[in-house]
């Protein structure tokens, strides 16, 4: 892998990790359209995959650190009784809704893994990530009356099981975790900024994990100065990239609330149709 094409692959991470179009389908349908010579499972990319996570990771600590600061003040008691029964709270939100993750990547990643090398897959999964959100958005437009200005304390263990379990939909590549996990909060009742914070709340500890499984796979690799070079520059490209996107998308649902989710729906209906035609003529 070049710096040039690092770089590209960085930004496209930093900018789709967070936005509802999934950055696994992309980061397999680009090397594929524009001929690459790479492969993704090769075990030589996995400290380059690693070092972007990890730059995310970071991005998205540094956009909501005064969440996370309200969250553990309150958890060790530096605020009032109130902030601190709501801070154990959102705690115990997150960690259900990261459980069906879990649970389903670990007993099926044998299964899912051959996806993430396969572009065909991938486009075809943009699509129905663009239809889901077409079709979320549809059915909040039917409910609207009934949804109220809920804050992220006022979710059940129910709701935070719900979205967690929208959020297993991100194991196909070309299906969105940011995506998924916002619809889910807008079909149980938050507006498109709520269920945005809530769902980049819940990417924090599922990126660390994944990433900390990904590290464990490394332990017994030789890593190359080059490697650890260009990781290195592509993972701050990628949590800068992040971190413009996570302003600019929240900025965005704050303002636009009413069918918010259809423009990135139909960009990844037309891209993953673009996709599936021009690997198709190749074939």
């Amino acid at each position: 892998m070049t710096l040039i094409q690092a770089l590209v692959i960085a930004i496209l991470q930093g900018a789709t990790e967070l936005f509802p179009v999934s950055s696994l389908g992309h980061a397999v349908l680009l090397p594929a359209l524009l001929h690459w010579p790479f492969n993704e499972n090769d075990e030589t990319f996995l400290p380059f995959l690693v070092m972007l996570h990890l730059g995310t990771s970071v991005a998205l600590f540094v956009f909501f650190w005064r969440d996370w600061a309200a969250i553990f003040r309150g958890l060790f008691g530096f605020d009032n009784a109130q902030r601190r029964v709501e801070s154990l709270k959102i705690i115990m939100l997150l960690v259900i809704a990261t459980i069906p993750a879990i649970i389903v990547g670990g007993l099926f990643d044998h299964l899912l893994k051959h996806l993430f090398g396969a572009p065909m897959a991938a486009a075809g999964f943009l699509v129905l990530n663009g239809l889901l959100l077409l079709s979320v958005e549809r059915l909040r437009g039917r409910i609207g009356a009934d949804i109220s200005d809920r804050p992220i304390a006022s979710l059940t263990s129910r709701d935070a099981l719900i979205i967690g379990c929208f959020q297993c939909l991100a194991l196909f590549p070309g299906l969105s975790r940011s995506g998924a996990t916002i619809a889910g909060g807008l079909l149980r009742g938050l507006h498109h900024d709520v269920a945005a914070r809530f769902s980049f709340l819940m990417a924090e500890p599922v990126i660390l994990a994944a990433t900390a499984h990904q590290v464990m796979k490394m332990r017994h690799m030789t890593i190359s100065h080059e490697q650890i070079q260009i990781g290195l520059i592509a993972a701050i490209v990628s949590g800068i990239t992040a971190l413009i996107s996570t302003a600019a998308l929240m900025r965005y649902f704050r303002n636009h609330d009413n069918w918010a989710l259809a423009p990135f729906a139909y960009y990844c209906i037309a891209v993953g149709l673009g996709a599936l035609a021009i690997l198709g003529g190749a074939l």
